[in-house]
C-alpha cells in the first residue's frame, strides 16, 4: 500500500510539474507573439536558419555539457571508468546518463523546431530566442532535479519538451498553409 502511495504521490508532482511548465511555456510564447512584430520580411530561407543556428548554439551547449559530465563522472569513477565494458555503472553515472539520453532527445526536437519556425514565422527573431531560453531554463531545472525523482523533474522536462512542441506544431501548420 506504501508503495501506491508514493507512485501517486508522484504521479501527482509530475502532473503539477507538467502543468506549470505548459503554463509558463504559453505565457512566454504568448507574449513573444504578441510583442514581436516582422522580424526581417526580406531575409530568405538561409538567413532565417543562420539566424536559429546560432541561437541554437546554446541548446547545443547544453548537451555537450552533459556529455562532458558523464566522461568526468567516469573518469572520477574506479566503477565506471570502464564506460560500456564496466560490469555495472554507479548511481551518478547512470543518472548522467539519463540526463544525457533526454538532452540529445530534447535538443534534437528543439533545434529542428526553431528551424522551422524561423523559416515559417515573420515574427521569428523573438520567438525563436524564447524558446531557447525556455530550452535552457528547462534543462537547469531538469538536471538539478533528476535525482530526487519525476516530481522534480517534470517542470524543467515540461519546459524543454512543450515549448518545442508547440514550435513543432506552429511551424509545420505554418508551413502546410
Amino acid at each position: 500500500m506504501d508503495d501506491d502511495r508514493v507512485f501517486l504521490r508522484e504521479q501527482r508532482g509530475v502532473r503539477r510539474g507538467a502543468a506549470g511548465a505548459a503554463l509558463i511555456g504559453a505565457v512566454a510564447l504568448g507574449l513573444a507573439f504578441g510583442f514581436a512584430g516582422p522580424s526581417n520580411p526580406a531575409a530568405g530561407a538561409g538567413e532565417r536558419i543562420a539566424f536559429a543556428l546560432r541561437v541554437d548554439v546554446v541548446v547545443v551547449v547544453w548537451f555537450a555539457a552533459a556529455v562532458a559530465n558523464v566522461a568526468r563522472l567516469r573518469f572520477g569513477s574506479p566503477e565506471d571508468i570502464g564506460a560500456g565494458t564496466a560490469p555495472t555503472a554507479g548511481r551518478s553515472v547512470r543518472i548522467a546518463r539519463a540526463i544525457l539520453g533526454n538532452t540529445g532527445e530534447q535538443a534534437g526536437l528543439a533545434v529542428f523546431a526553431h528551424v522551422l519556425v524561423a523559416v515559417t514565422l515573420e515574427a521569428y527573431a523573438l520567438v525563436v530566442p524564447v524558446l531557447a531560453g525556455l530550452f535552457c531554463a528547462g534543462r537547469l531545472l531538469f538536471w538539478a532535479g533528476y535525482g530526487r525523482g519525476a516530481a522534480a523533474r517534470a517542470l524543467g522536462f515540461g519546459l524543454t519538451f512543450y515549448p518545442s512542441l508547440a514550435a513543432l506544431v506552429i511551424g509545420a501548420v505554418a508551413a502546410l498553409s
